[in-house]
This record gives C-alpha cells, sequence and structure tokens, in this order.
C-alpha cells in the first residue's frame, strides 16, 4: 500500500479516520522479513525477498507514521480518543515494534544507525509499557474490554532483545527480556480467563486471539540469541508455541468466515515470529524432511501476510478503509 493510493481515497477530514491498526502493517512486513532473511541461512532461500521486505517495512511504517502526523495536527481529538480507547490503543505497542524490526533490518548495513533507532525504539517502548500500565492501574476495566491486543504494548520487551543481542547490548536486553516475560505471565491468565468464561469475542476481533501466538515465539528467538543457542529453555518456550500454532491453523476455516477488518493484520506478525522461531530452533535439531516443513510454514505465513494486505489495499481503494469504526 502506498501513500499516493491513500493519497487517492483520502482527504484530510478523512484522515480523521486513519485506523490506528494500520501499524500492524510495518510489524507484519518486519516479521516476515526476518523470517526470509533466516531462510536464507537455514533453506538456502533468496536473498533478495528478505531485504525487499525489510525495504517495504521502512516505506511502510515512515507512510503511517506521516499520515498520523497529520491526522494529529488537523484531528487530534480523533486520534487522542483512539489512544484512550481500552481496544484500538493496544496498536500503540506497533509503533515502537516496528522501529525494533527496522533496526533489525538496517544492522547489517550499519550497525550504528540500527543501534539509534533501536535505543529509539526501547525508548518509546518502555513509555508506552509504563503509560499503558499506569491505565489499567488507574481504570478497572470491564472484561469485555480485556482482548489479546492488551499483548501488543507489553511484548515489545520481548522482541528488543532479538535485536539488541546482535548489537551487543546484552544487559539491557536480558533486562527488557525480564519485564516482558513478567508482563506476558500476568496479564495473559486475564485474558484467557476472559476468552475461556466471556463474554466472547465480536466477531470482527476473534482473529486477534493469534496475538497469542507472538509472545513464545518471540521469546524462543530472543533467548536464543541472549544465550547463544537453543537450549533448554528456549526449546520449551517454542514447544508451547509450537501447540498454539497448530490450534490456530485448525481453526483457519472459522477464521475465514470473518468479514475484512483491520484485525486481521493480528495474524500477520504471530505467523512470522513463529516461522523465524521455527527456523531458529531447526538450526540446532533437524529431523527428516524438516526442510520441506519449514518451506511449508514460511510459504504460509508469507501467503496469509499476502492476503490480508491485498484486503487492506483493496478497503482503501473502496474507500472503506477510512471511515468511522
Amino acid at each position: 500500500m502506498s501513500a499516493h493510493t491513500l493519497s487517492k481515497t483520502a482527504s484530510v477530514p478523512r484522515l480523521a479516520h486513519l485506523p490506528l491498526p494500520l501499524f500492524a502493517a510495518p510489524m507484519g512486513f518486519g516479521g516476515i522479513g526476518l523470517a526470509w532473511r533466516e531462510a536464507a541461512r537455514v533453506l538456502g532461500a533468496p536473498k533478495l525477498i528478505g531485504e525487499a521486505l525489510f525495504a517495504m517495512t521502512v516505506a511502510l511504517w515512515l507512510i503511517v507514521t506521516a499520515l498520523h502526523i497529520i491526522r494529529a495536527l488537523h484531528s487530534p481529538a480523533s486520534l487522542l480518543g483512539d489512544l484512550k480507547h481500552p481496544v484500538r490503543s493496544g496498536f500503540t505497542g506497533a509503533i515502537a515494534i516496528g522501529m525494533m524490526l527496522i533496526a533489525g533490518g538496517v544492522l547489517p548495513y550499519s550497525p550504528s544507525i540500527a543501534a539509534v533507532i533501536w535505543f529509539g525504539a526501547i525508548g518509546l517502548q518502555v513509555a508506552l509499557g509504563i503509560w499503558f500500565l499506569r491505565a489499567l492501574f488507574h481504570t478497572p476495566r470491564e472484561a469485555a474490554t480485556f482482548t489479546p491486543l492488551l499483548l501488543m504494548p507489553l511484548i515489545g520487551n520481548v522482541v528488543a532483545p532479538i535485536v539488541g543481542a546482535k548489537l551487543g547490548f546484552v544487559v539491557i536486553s536480558w533486562m527488557l527480556f525480564g519485564m516482558g516475560i513478567a508482563l506476558w505471565v500476568s496479564v495473559q491468565p486475564l485474558l484467557f480467563g476472559r476468552i475461556f468464561t466471556g463474554p466472547p469475542l465480536p466477531e470482527l476481533l476473534r482473529p486477534t486471539v493469534v496475538i497469542f501466538l507472538s509472545p513464545p515465539a518471540v521469546s524462543t528467538v530472543a533467548v536464543a540469541n541472549l544465550t547463544g543457542g537453543v537450549g533448554p529453555l528456549a526449546l520449551a518456550l517454542f514447544g508451547y508455541a509450537a501447540m498454539l500454532a497448530i490450534m490456530f491453523a485448525t481453526m483457519i476455516p472459522e477464521f475465514r468466515r470473518t468479514p475484512f477488518a483491520m484485525s486481521w493484520w493480528g495474524w500477520t506478525f504471530p505467523t512470522a515470529a513463529f516461522t523465524v522461531a521455527a527456523l531458529t530452533v531447526a538450526r540446532s535439531y533437524s529431523f527428516p524432511g524438516y526442510q520441506l516443513v519449514l518451506w511449508g510454514i514460511l510459504l504460509g505465513a508469507s501467503l496469509i501476510l499476502a492476503i490480508v494486505s491485498m484486503a487492506t489495499l483493496r478497503a482503501a481503494l473502496n474507500g472503506n478503509l477510512l471511515r468511522p469504526e
């Protein structure tokens, strides 16, 4: 999706309805970029694909950020409403995570620039995490507002070590990892309680349950990078991620019946993160036919990203992307 496409379908007043969840787009592209870059090492996949996806990640993040800045200047009340919304505000976490993924993309070319981006991302991530937790402490939530999106402003702390360890910031990365794990195990039981006992998620939010796959998948890669290999903890985390991935795969027919909404982007980063985790584990533990399995996971995650991207582009061209929710 390009700035030209959006500019044809939007005037400044309509940007008041620009979806905050659009920040999940660079997050999804960055995650699959990491997956293809890892696949180049493990499976001999073309290196160009991963690098092209990272270039797309940078372009998307800049475009979406610029559009939201314009939105903030012309319709500050609408953006503030999203930031205070008990559900949509969860997508703020995608802003910092997108920056972290961009830092990972830049790392092979300029470690110094990657470090600047990474520190900016973790600064924003910690600020968002504190702001989000303060809101939870000060304003008791109804059960209906507990959705998997609550994990997004928190799991960025687990994403950060994936890049931070490669940059050499191991101490800070371990601290961030500890923060992320503590928040994950604190918040997830509350979310499971809502999922298991109700009220049921609205139909358009059903795809967001796949976000539950992100923390264990990302943590697998983070631990492997921090410890220099796939040890028992990384394997344990990957086992949990694999169980969730298989379960969500069996739910695909159900998800296909869900009308398009920005919540579909909730599928993209988790499946990309699981792909990276599977490729990371495969470097240390392989089995007969593992390459075929890994190619299937990689292409499946890539197909999901392509489907969601095309659906979003179609919504933009039809004028359905920039309208009141």
